[in-house]
């Protein structure tokens, strides 16, 4: 079993290093976890639509690189389904015990990802309708994976 976050961009605050770093450790008692990253694409100010476009389509290319090929993918996407953590741990659940014993949670850039990276997923996760940075994002994803890791073996965890 190995979760694989993937991302757009590199994280430079050192309170969301920290964050990551704590819920890493927790999850290390339930799964391997790996963090893969391709660098993001410079953009203008008041982009175009095409612009936008051109540096999803860049930073996809850079991100199909290091997708893990043999994963099941959850692109988190604003238009994809929200669930609830118990939903999401069912989903996790399944997954290792039904499709693959790989997940890769994939991150797009401060635009989204690309419309290739969306189309080869296999599943669409939204958060929330809310916009979050995407660095913060990696902080949020990981609390709630390991939340899943212990709704899944029954533990007790704060609600």
């Amino acid at each position: 079993m190995k979760i694989s976050i993937i991302s757009v961009g590199n994280i430079k605050e050192k309170y969301l290093k920290d964050a990551i770093l704590e819920y890493s450790k927790r999850l290390s008692k339930y799964t391997k976890i790996e963090f893969l990253s391709t660098n993001d694409e410079a953009i203008c100010d008041n982009p175009s639509d095409k612009e936008i476009e051109i540096v999803k389509d860049k930073e996809g290319e850079r991100l199909k690189k290091i997708i893990p090929s043999n994963s099941y993918k959850i692109v988190l996407d604003l238009k994809g389904q929200m669930l609830d953590s118990i939903e999401l741990s069912k989903k996790i659940s399944d997954v290792f015990s039904y499709n693959n014993s790989n997940i890769s949670f994939i991150i797009g850039g401060s635009l989204g990802l690309s419309n290739e990276i969306l189309k080869n997923a296999d599943y669409h996760l939204c958060f929330s309708k809310m916009t979050f940075p995407h660095q913060l994002m990696q902080v949020i994803l990981l609390e709630q994976i390991y939340r899943s890791f212990k709704i899944i073996n029954n533990e007790v965890y704060h609600k």
